[in-house]
């Protein structure tokens, strides 16, 4: 099956666009038996498309794992996607196709902030419990009681960037260099903030809107600053990948320690050798434990791709939502929202979940060393607050 603009999966057997090897095996159920039902917003055209595919193929093993398993509630797990397009207003469109589905018991929604915000309005007339990745720490105080957050949030990379960038660099004049998005923002300013407590400075902090095709008034400010370092909060990983060539092209070669975007493996690609030696924060990184581990060979075995923080929330958000929704023992929504802030110390492939009151799962981040390609673990930070 080819995912175009929606598609429906169900067990063992998916053949997706642009990603091969996981060959079919026979399904758990039977053909006609009844599922239960999730529906996922992702990415299938736009710019987001290649990262759409990670997030697909995460989710899909988790998938096939929990209906091996048994299912949820002795039936199949299903889900059911749309395509948001890459953009805000296709993701509240996406989203909305979904909701009007009443069989549907939770969903999965976007790794990027801006577009939460986006079906935020529309997620809490839903009253069901979404499961999403995007990292501005606003989005769990919007008094929003079905938003869980299966990434660790920006107030946490912020202060892991700063720590390494002046614990361990011992840099202390920054540039912060960040989208105008609603995450870039938020994370420029925790970014900030982080640094003053630190006694360091931010000798310039420097937006730039979102599908930007020259970066050259950017660097060119880097370089005037003088600065000793670079911290980054990039949304989209084709404008990471513009920003660093041209930054190596003029010159610039201070450190650099950006948000999880600098981490993943479609900005690695198009970066290539402009990003040897950078650092970067991961919500998902190999080696920094066992299920880290455990899903990294799962990936890698079935799809002949190194997986990265796109696929690997997608796959604790399915793995753990069917574990509430079984020990909710229940599809209600409400005693699926208090399963799920039931869930504590459930080992995942970006960490170990303990969700708060207010949604948030993970409270820490990995810093990891691009080594000519190749992403180096360095240390885990967790914080108890």
């Amino acid at each position: 099956m080819n995912v175009t603009r929606r598609a429906v999966l169900r067990g063992a057997g998916l053949s997706m666009a642009g990603i091969a090897g996981l060959a079919p095996t026979r399904a758990a159920f039977a053909a006609g038996d009844a599922t239960v039902r999730v529906g996922m917003v992702l990415p299938v055209t736009g710019p987001g498309a290649d990262a759409g595919r990670f997030a697909l193929g995460g989710a899909k093993l988790a998938l096939d794992a929990v209906n091996k398993a048994g299912g949820v509630l002795g039936k199949p797990l299903e889900l059911v996607t749309e395509d948001d397009q890459t953009t805000n207003p296709g993701a509240v469109l996406a989203f909305s196709k979904l909701a009007s589905q009443p069989d549907i018991v939770a969903f999965l929604g976007s790794i990027r902030s801006t577009q939460n915000h986006a079906m935020a309005p529309d997620i809490l007339k839903a009253a069901k419990p979404v499961c999403f990745g995007g990292t501005d720490p606003t989005l769990t105080h919007l008094g929003n009681p079905w938003l869980f957050r299966f990434r660790p949030n920006d107030t946490y990379s912020a202060r892991v960037i700063a720590d390494y960038g002046i614990g361990t660099l011992g840099k202390k004049k920054w540039a912060v260099v960040h989208s105008t998005d609603a995450f870039g923002t938020s994370g420029a300013k925790a970014l900030t903030e982080a640094l003053g407590k630190a006694g360091a400075t931010v000798a310039l902090d420097q937006g730039y809107a979102n599908q930007s095709q020259d970066f050259t008034p950017v660097v060119l400010a880097i370089r005037q600053a003088g600065v000793e370092v670079i911290g980054s909060y990039f949304t989209f990983e084709n404008d990471l990948g513009i920003f660093a060539r041209q930054l190596r092209q003029l010159g610039v070669a201070v450190p650099w320690v950006g948000s999880p975007s600098i981490t993943n493996v479609t900005a690695l690609k198009l970066a290539g050798p402009a990003l040897y030696g950078t650092f970067g924060v991961a919500d998902y990184a190999e080696d920094a434990s066992d299920a880290s581990r455990a899903f990294s060979k799962l990936y890698r075995d079935a799809y002949k791709l190194e997986p990265d923080n796109q696929s690997s929330w997608t796959f604790d958000a399915v793995t753990v939502l069917a574990r509430a929704i079984n020990a909710a023992g229940k599809t209600e929504p409400g005693a699926i929202r208090e399963a799920l802030l039931a869930v504590k110390g459930v080992p995942g492939a970006e960490g170990t979940y303990s969700f708060d009151g207010n949604g948030d799962g993970l409270h820490g981040y990995n810093v990891v060393r691009n080594d000519k390609g190749k992403m180096s673990f360095a240390k885990r930070v967790d914080f108890q607050d």
